[in-house]
């Protein structure tokens, strides 16, 4: 019997899933399904996409948790590739915290650091561990592996990652991580493929623009700072979260507006963003196809903190030889990199707008100083490679 890996990224109510062979390193090419169970909680179902047996999708039940929905996606690819039997199980995990900078076997004691760092990352390290637990309980020999956003940016300076806050809480783990790390990671395995040995190794911005959104500066395909700090509040706004924030703010909304800290905390992370400024909505799609002021100012922001964080890396590189988009608003959303080319104007980037338009690899003229690229990100893909290094 073939053997095969399952990579799960798991959310509040989602799983997202891919199956991949393990004979051999895993390719994008020979992927055997992927989908994911949405609605969990609520009216969950499930839908699967195979080249080979089709799309499928069902209802899981009213109420479904992570657990449920899990047994049905495992009963569902036995039912569909009964003639392979799971090796290892792959996981996003979010946080990964000082300790984690690599991708590790999950047994009991790495679960119990893995929850301790829930604070730093509310919005999904409780549900990556979610899955882990329950699918440990439905199959209790299965070799689960965490693969972490923060590790890809461990290799950071030290002056990067550090706040100008006592040293002892910087020893105690207080400090910028950094996300995203994932796609980060799919990318640059892929610059030279696009860029060229060359350009690949020199200075390089990739914008992972989507419902979270984050810049990562690269010299030598390695993270030299990123955007995100000691959680995935910082930098960018997003589509819920605020971004770049005073740290005042927080304390006058605590001590002058009487804000709880479950309170301030659901404010940041589902009520602030493009979502807050817009008052409309946290999907980009939505706002561009919208005529409402409110919608316009939050695209005007999004794009403003791009083109100052941009600046700001640059700066950090020593200068700027390519940028790439990627990720959901990066890899689609033609107008906004539009706009973020013409901001950069001054960096040396020169947009071609009719290859933008039509979503080329390059985006930019052959004379600008600074080549632009869209090159979509893969992380299930990254996962399954590190799974499968783990069982070799």
């Amino acid at each position: 019997m073939s053997k095969a890996i399952l990579v799960l990224n798991t959310g509040s109510s989602s799983i997202k899933f891919a199956l991949f062979p393990a004979d051999r390193e895993p390719e994008r090419s020979a992927l055997l399904c992927e989908g994911e169970c949405e609605g969990i909680g609520h009216n969950a179902m499930l839908h699967a996409r195979s080249r080979t047996k089709g799309v499928f999708q069902a209802a899981l039940g009213e109420g479904a948790d992570h657990a449920a929905a899990l047994t049905a996606l495992l009963q569902w690819i036995e039912s569909r590739f009964g003639d392979y039997q799971l090796a290892a199980a792959g996981h996003r995990v979010v946080h990964g915290g000082a300790k984690y900078c690599a991708p590790i076997l999950i047994d009991d004691a790495v679960m119990a650091e893995l929850t301790q760092l829930v604070p730093l990352a509310p919005l999904h390290q409780p549900h990556n561990l979610r899955a882990i637990a329950a699918l440990k309980r439905l199959h209790p020999k299965l070799p689960q592996i965490a693969c972490f956003d923060t590790a890809f940016h461990h290799g950071q300076p030290a002056i990067a990652t550090s706040f100008a806050l006592p040293w002892q809480l910087t020893a105690e783990g207080v400090r910028r991580y950094g996300f995203h790390g994932l796609s980060y990671e799919f990318i640059a395995s892929v610059l030279p493929e696009h860029l060229g040995a060359a350009q690949a190794e020199g200075r390089v911005i990739v914008a992972h623009l989507g419902n979270g959104a984050s810049l990562c500066a690269m010299r030598g395909r390695e993270s030299q700072a990123t955007t995100m700090g000691f959680t995935a509040l910082d930098g960018l706004p997003m589509g819920e979260r605020c971004g770049a924030l005073d740290p005042g703010v927080v304390l006058y909304l605590m001590q002058e507006k009487g804000l709880s800290p479950a309170a301030v905390s659901d404010l940041l992370y589902h009520r602030s963003g493009l979502l807050g400024v817009s008052g409309l909505s946290n999907d980009m799609r939505t706002l561009l196809t919208s005529q409402a002021p409110r919608a316009r100012e939050a695209i005007d922001l999004f794009v403003y903190r791009i083109g100052r964080e941009l600046g700001s890396l640059a700066a950090a590189l020593g200068g700027l030889d390519a940028v790439v988009f990627t990720a959901g608003i990066g890899e689609h959303a033609a107008e906004i990199r539009r706009r973020v080319c013409e901001d950069a104007a001054w960096l040396g980037v020169v947009l071609d707008e009719q290859r933008n338009a039509m979503g080329e690899a390059c985006i930019s003229k052959p004379h600008s100083a600074v080549s632009v690229w869209v090159i979509p990100t893969d992380e299930d893909l990254v996962i399954a490679r590190h799974t499968w290094e783990r069982l070799i």
